[in-house]
């Protein structure tokens, strides 16, 4: 399946392909892990998906997964933007939300409770304490500041990022909470497209998967 380009213009987002840990449902944050040979199929199903877009702009994480994810859909030249790395989890990198809960006794949500509700730990992230979501949101809606001048003047550009930053992006586009990012879904290497309609910022399709 290709999709083909509106003839308005598009924010398209694309989440890195496969990881062992996305696999496995453990927070990814900074923590540079390799696609596996399935996310490297993905990224490349991904791009051609995306043959029809002539993008004026690509930018990519600088973590390893999306930048290999960029490279194999077709866009090795895309500009690294640190503002795209993932939601930085400290304590909670490397755990899956189950395994939160278990410490914590309760049901974990990371958009609620965020990352800071486990006490540094020096031998996960370096004991960093990890990032507020409030921090992560003002990272988004600084990567749509950079990219709204190119978005005006009519043309298309393409984010390949992360799940957390990515849905946290959509809640900033879409000028809601960045809690909204809870509710959607985003699988590896899916495809969703950020427009305009009425005079207001849309989303015209999302978590479009590669096939």
């Amino acid at each position: 399946m290709q999709i083909i380009p509106t003839q308005d213009p598009q924010l398209v987002l694309l989440r890195h392909g496969e990881t062992e840990w996305s696999r496995t449902g453990q927070h990814t944050g900074h923590s540079d892990i390799p696609l596996t040979a399935d996310g490297e199929d993905q990224a490349r199903r991904a791009g051609a998906m995306l043959d029809g877009y002539d993008f004026a702009a690509v930018y990519t994480s600088p973590l390893q997964r999306a930048r290999h994810t960029a490279q194999l859909a077709g866009y090795p030249n895309a500009i690294i933007d640190d503002d795209l790395v993932e939601w930085d989890y400290g304590p909670v990198d490397g755990l899956t939300a189950g395994q939160v809960s278990e410490m914590l006794g309760r049901e974990f949500m990371i958009f609620r409770h965020g990352v800071r509700i486990l006490p540094p730990n020096p031998d996960r992230s370096d004991g960093r304490p990890g990032e507020l979501l409030e921090d992560v949101f003002a990272r988004a809606k600084a990567v749509i500041d950079r990219v709204e001048a190119t978005l005006e003047r009519g043309d298309d550009v393409l984010v390949v990022a992360h799940g957390h930053l990515l849905k946290t992006l959509t809640a900033a586009w879409l000028g809601d909470d960045p809690t909204l990012a809870e509710r959607l879904e985003l699988g590896t290497a899916a495809i969703s497209l950020l427009g305009y309609g009425h005079n207001l910022r849309t989303v015209e399709g999302w978590n479009l998967p590669n096939c």
